[in-house]
């Protein structure tokens, strides 16, 4: 990359609006909290949710009203608030739990964001039923199946002293679950997703009883009553650290609340706390990009937090069966006689059944058998390249194919969806993000609102399915996913390995190319132009000089967050508009955070001065404001303002009109001129500005700059103030690891297969 002098010259000579006042007072991490040392570096979580926007970002700035005890002396008593939390937290931009109502009181309406969770926990009830079709029931775990269930009932057999504690672990990988025949009669469709209940006023009421008694904010009572169901009030009375529950609070909160509901019983090493220490660490480590945590790491982080006997805590939380323990194989299979290395990971219940149902369906529809008539190879001499060929010769003969490449790649998987339309086949593409009439959503795939629909059996009815910016699946949306693709149907896994990982736990992905146990399409189509050549330097960790001749990649020098502000608002309202007649609204402002003095929030403030001045009399917005509209975890969608009224806020998203209800509205929207990588990663715009305060070179690492200048497709400026810390990130920072058990699980079922054959 080169500085061109004559290009910084032009980006100068616009009028200068007046700069912003830099708000020095911010870290430039997403996150507002201090950042305590959570579960320490040895976890590796990646930092997915870190910018992502998840959830509290989306307006509250993640300042949910503390629990009282706060700031006494709960701290020293756990050692842990500067020590254990942050590895765990630090991704939790939406701590403060989107679509939560600040004042504990009900939704009136169902939000979008209440009917995807609601259409997940029906996918997630189907999947159950369809596994207990596939399977001889288990008699332990009711709510599990498979593996899972196993685990459990093994717990409660320690519990009940019929084995001894040894049984705690897996002594093998999942064994291979093959379905049974189809059943005579078809599979009722799913149900139409339906609303969570709110809790009842006296409920309600009863939680704010408690609260008020421990010194608890009374506001917490609604977020409280929901978390816990029915009998919460008489639940946080016994046990006063389930205000966990909330995202928000905090375990020195936690401890401060019981201490003065318990008095000196509160101690720390309370059964009651250290079990819900366990779940809430595991939640903590979720949201940072894992599905699983090695014991040793998890009693770590337990004893950070004051927890006197951390082996035993865990050994306790194990056998009330809040958590499930596996022991996976390292290494190759070694010979009879000889011990096995292995390690103990400990999960949730949730992502172990997602992880255990999304390896079981890939292996399922792995395990399908195609021909390759005629009519296929036709189709992949008539293909545009090739690697588009390649792709569909692969997909003709297989039912789950890998394919990577860069943004060019996607030619060739709209190649394959055309191909198979071609040949009769129902084929549909789906991204993560809105990517033009082509494709549907996951999203609205999941929930109907998009794609072809379901059957009467509840599967997608298609033949052919290609998930475009597949990393970004979670190991919940892609479970629920590929349970919904029918058998004897073909899925194609689509995406840059390059980019940052999913906003949820998992790297369903990377772990599906871990494992090789499909054939795997690498694509030989270049990126073009001075922006192809630049990112794919990065890919490879190499942050090379491009020549630019036609200005695609201008790098702008700052010397300080305010000068960057000022130059960004600058470039997307004058230069680049003017050198390239790209108008500002095709322009996109990227930064490595929220905070600091030149985060989205500083960024934000000084673009709608600009571009939209106006007093934002709708909750600090105004008509024609650029938003970002986060309706759950790991989903930022543009959108532009329209107006509010008593509904709540109208906004336009893409040509759909769509209303935020006025409760939710401060969690779920925020302005867009200016988004983080996370939030723009699966969109491209024509312009893209990234900027680089110096503030901000700790958080830079390769993947998040691949994604940042990947996402421009005519010209990207960047506003460069961090010094040598960028080629260092990109030749020396690499995606912090997460602890997942998919590529383990698809190897085994893979092995067993081929044992079986």
């Amino acid at each position: 990359m080169s500085t061109d002098r004559q290009a910084e010259a032009e980006t100068a000579a616009a009028e200068e609006p007046a700069r912003p006042q830099a708000d020095s007072g911010e870290a430039p991490s997403d996150t507002d909290e201090p950042g305590p040392a959570a579960l320490p570096d040895e976890a590796g979580p990646a930092e997915a949710g870190e910018e992502a926007g998840t959830g509290a970002e989306a307006g509250t700035e993640g300042d949910a009203a503390p629990a009282s005890g706060a700031g006494d002396d709960a701290a020293s008593e756990t050692g842990a608030e500067n020590g254990a939390e942050a590895e765990a937290t630090s991704g939790a931009e939406g701590d403060g739990g989107a679509g939560a109502d600040a004042g504990g009181q009900a939704a009136p309406a169902l939000t979008e964001a209440q009917a995807e969770l609601a259409a997940q926990k029906v996918e997630r009830e189907r999947i159950a039923r369809r596994k207990a079709e596939r399977e001889a029931p288990v008699e332990a775990g009711a709510k599990l199946s498979g593996k899972a269930a196993d685990l459990l009932a093994a717990v409660r057999a320690v519990e009940s002293g019929e084995k001894p504690p040894a049984v705690y672990f897996d002594e093998a990988p999942a064994a291979p679950r093959r379905p049974a025949p189809a059943p005579a009669a078809p599979r009722p469709a799913a149900p139409a997703p339906v609303a969570a209940a709110a809790p009842s006023a006296d409920a309600v009421e009863g939680v704010r009883s408690v609260l008020a008694r421990g010194g608890a904010p009374e506001s917490l009572a609604g977020q409280v009553a929901a978390a816990l169901g029915d009998g919460a009030a008489e639940e946080l009375a016994e046990n006063p650290w389930r205000l966990l529950s909330v995202p928000a609070v905090r375990p020195t909160q936690a401890d401060g609340f019981a201490r003065s509901l318990l008095g000196s019983g509160a101690g720390p090493g309370d059964e009651r706390r250290t079990t819900v220490l366990v779940g809430w660490l595991l939640a903590q480590a979720g949201l940072k990009g894992h599905t699983a945590l090695e014991a040793p790491v998890l009693e770590k982080a337990l004893a950070q937090y004051g927890v006197p006997d951390p082996a035993g805590a865990l050994e306790q939380a194990i056998a009330d069966g809040s958590v499930l323990v596996f022991h996976e194989p390292l290494g190759p299979p070694v010979e009879e006689g000889e011990e096995q290395p292995v390690r103990l990971l400990v999960g949730l219940e949730g992502a172990a059944m997602a992880e255990e149902s999304l390896a079981d369906g890939l292996a399922r529809l792995a395990s399908g058998a195609f021909g390759a008539p005629e009519d296929w190879e036709r189709a992949a001499g008539a293909a545009p390249g090739p690697s588009a060929a390649e792709l569909i010769r692969t997909v003709a003969g297989h039912g789950l194919v890998a394919h990577t490449g860069g943004e060019a790649a996607h030619g060739e998987a709209f190649a394959l969806v055309a191909a198979a339309r071609e040949l009769g086949l129902r084929a549909c593409p789906a991204a993560h993000a809105p990517g033009g009439p082509e494709a549907v959503t996951v999203a609205g795939l999941l929930s109907g609102a998009e794609g072809p629909g379901r059957d009467a059996d509840g599967q997608f009815a298609l033949d052919l399915l290609v998930v475009l910016d597949a990393p970004q699946l979670d190991v919940e949306t892609a479970a629920a996913l590929v349970e919904s693709v029918p058998d004897g149907a073909r899925l194609v896994l689509s995406g840059d390995p390059g980019v940052l990982a999913s906003a949820g736990a998992g790297r369903v992905f990377a772990d599906v190319l871990a494992a090789r146990t499909c054939p795997q399409v690498v694509s030989r189509t270049p990126d073009p132009g001075p922006l192809g050549e630049l990112v794919s330097g990065v890919g490879i960790g190499e942050l090379n000089q491009v020549d630019a001749p036609g200005k695609e990649v201008v790098i702008v020098p700052v010397q300080d967050a305010g000068e960057a502000v000022h130059r960004a608002v600058q470039l997307v309202a004058e230069s680049v508009p003017r050198a390239f007649g790209i108008p500002a609204d095709s322009v996109q402002v990227i930064t490595p955070g929220h905070g600091g003095s030149a985060g989205t929030r500083a960024l934000n403030t000084a673009l709608k001065e600009r571009l939209n001045p106006g007093p934002g009399r709708f909750g600090g917005f105004d008509p024609g404001d650029r938003v970002v509209h986060v309706p759950s975890a790991g989903r930022a969608l543009a959108a532009r303002v329209v107006s509010a009224d008593a509904e709540g806020l109208h906004l336009d998203r893409a040509g759909v009109r769509i209303v935020v209800p006025k409760e939710f509205v401060e969690a779920q929207v925020r302005h867009g001129w200016a988004v983080t990588a996370h939030q723009a990663v699966g969109t491209r715009w024509p312009a893209v500005v990234v900027v680089l305060p110096g503030d901000a070179a700790q958080a830079l690492s390769r993947d998040w700059v691949y994604t940042a200048f990947g996402r421009a497709e005519r010209h990207l400026s960047v506003v460069h103030g961090v010094d040598q810390a960028l080629p260092r990130a990109v030749a020396e920072v690499l995606p912090k690891p997460r602890t997942t058990r998919l590529t383990g699980l698809l190897k085994a079922l893979a092995t067993a297969g081929e044992q079986a054959e």
